[in-house]
């Protein structure tokens, strides 16, 4: 009898040490491991962060927000979720976000393949590959014609009337462009526009002559004269040739008063350039961003 007892004892410690090792076998795990890898993001500073996303079932799931732009970086996410995503995005958005859903900047996206996402910035951004650029050196916001060299214009003049100077795709909500002289290492803005076709924003250094309004149609182009306001260290009007303009591609709201990371458009200044004559830009340093994510 002593030995039955222990014989079914044992039967039933297997039976439920095989059905505890069944359960175990058959759990799914709550997070799974999402590995991020960028090329070409800058650092926001302290009121942006970047958030990644996950598409699923057409809308967004956050899957966490980072600063620092070492990669790859690995994060947790629903393991359910993750196996349904079928695209992923990446975004600028405020450090402080009371809104649950992605900013209009959003920077980067690709479909999954598999366990992959090939991500670039052409499709959400813009595409600049074939983006073109010409100005003028010229001041027409004073009343001077011997500062002609001391401002820029995305603009040709050599026809019967000027047209727009610049070639640029229109940017997705979110992005504006904008145009920067790099004067002694110091980037200075000529304003920020969406319209190649019109007055930009007008920075600061610009003469006492009023020029029309942004507003689409007013007939002129965006650029800007530095004749007032000069920053400290600095000397206005001053000889733009041999400094270097740029068009870059900017969040909105901006993260920094300095130029963002997309450059499609930039050229130094000849020193032989002739003031109110076209000058062909060229390539910038950065058209666009990629990267990729695994799951």
């Amino acid at each position: 009898m002593i030995k039955r007892m222990i014989l079914g004892v044992l039967a039933l410690g297997f039976l439920a040490t095989s059905c505890s090792n069944d359960d175990d076998a058959i759990q799914i795990p709550t997070n799974s491991s999402l590995t991020v890898d960028f090329s070409g993001l800058e650092a926001l500073g302290s009121d942006y962060v970047y958030e990644g996303w996950i598409i699923v079932n057409g809308a967004p799931v956050s899957t966490g927000t980072f600063s620092s732009v070492t990669f790859p970086q690995t994060f947790q996410v629903s393991t359910t979720q993750l196996a349904a995503a079928t695209k992923f995005v990446l975004s600028i958005e405020p450090a402080v976000d009371p809104d649950p859903l992605p900013a209009d900047t959003k920077i980067l996206e690709g479909d999954f393949a598999g366990d992959m996402a090939t991500l670039d910035s052409n499709e959400i951004v813009g595409d600049f590959s074939t983006s073109t650029g010409e100005y003028i050196l010229a001041t027409p916001t004073d009343n001077d014609m011997t500062n002609e060299s001391s401002g820029v214009w995305f603009l040709n003049n050599s026809g019967t009337a000027p047209v727009a100077g610049l070639s640029l795709p229109t940017l997705q909500p979110g992005w504006k462009y904008e145009g920067w002289a790099v004067i002694d290492g110091t980037p200075l803005s000529t304003g920020t526009f969406t319209n190649v076709a019109a007055t930009d924003d007008l920075a600061p250094y610009s003469g006492p002559v009023a020029l029309p309004m942004p507003n689409g149609t007013d007939g002129f182009f965006p650029g800007e004269d530095f004749l007032l306001n000069a920053p400290t260290g600095m000397t206005f009007p001053v000889d733009l040739k041999g400094k270097t303009i740029v068009i870059s591609v900017e969040p909105s709201p901006d993260n920094s008063p300095a130029p963002f990371t997309l450059k499609p458009l930039a050229h130094v200044v000849p020193a032989t350039a002739m003031d109110h004559t076209p000058i062909g830009m060229g390539v910038g340093p950065v058209q666009s961003l990629s990267g990729s994510v695994t799951r």
